[in-house]
């Protein structure tokens, strides 16, 4: 059994924490179901445990937080849905590289559903998405912007923290930070690609498509 909440108010960082925190304890302990949590929260800035301080450019804009999961600099803000994932990784074969190909995964079909094409790079986590609109870079590629980022921890094998997908945040927000430590490329979302995707559209389709991708064990 997975426990899905969905959060129709905006929810403080630290009350996020400490609500995953709890959860994962229990869920090791055998006393909670596994849960997926779909929320959003007020604009704020996390650092993962390979954030660079010089990627922080405006410390003074939002709230900073230590995030203590895996990856650099993210933002967080109303109309980005956040899926926090606390999930039993070791049912699911004790692979917390094939773990996060899931969860890539999961975003990619999701995004499928209102046909955008989500890709994923070597060596720059998240999904992708071509803008060929765009102008091409310097060595003549198709330009490229991120759509979701992904970041991970795991106690005892039960995850928790996880994902951010752009529905229609106020892109200027990510100006403060360099996203993921990732300079080169841009950051768009499903609105900014022309699509008036309704939150509780996401939230379907991420149902829709979990089974597929994220339901083993």
């Amino acid at each position: 059994m997975i426990d899905w909440i969905i959060s129709d108010e905006l929810t403080a960082y630290p009350q996020a924490l400490a609500f995953m925190e709890d959860r994962v304890n229990a869920i090791i302990a055998g006393t909670a179901d596994e849960c997926i949590w779909l929320l959003e929260h007020p604009p704020l800035y996390t650092a993962g445990t390979s954030a660079k301080a010089a990627d922080l450019i405006s410390p003074n804009r939002f709230p900073v937080y230590e995030a203590r999961r895996g990856g650099e600099y993210t933002y967080h803000g109303p109309g980005q849905r956040v899926v926090y994932v606390m999930l039993d990784v070791g049912k699911r074969g004790h692979d917390l590289r094939r773990f996060v190909q899931d969860l890539e995964n999961w975003v990619i079909g999701t995004l499928d559903t209102f046909n955008v094409k989500g890709e994923i790079r070597q060596g720059r986590v998240g999904v992708w998405v071509q803008r060929p609109e765009k102008p091409r870079s310097a060595d003549g590629k198709v330009a490229e912007d991120k759509i979701a980022a992904i970041g991970i921890r795991m106690r005892k094998w039960v995850s928790f923290h996880g994902i951010s997908i752009n529905l229609d945040p106020d892109l200027s927000h990510f100006d403060g930070i360099v996203p993921c430590g990732i300079r080169d490329h841009g950051v768009t979302s499903l609105v900014d690609l022309g699509l008036p995707v309704s939150m509780d559209d996401l939230d379907v389709a991420l149902r829709q498509t979990f089974d597929a991708t994220m339901a083993g064990g």
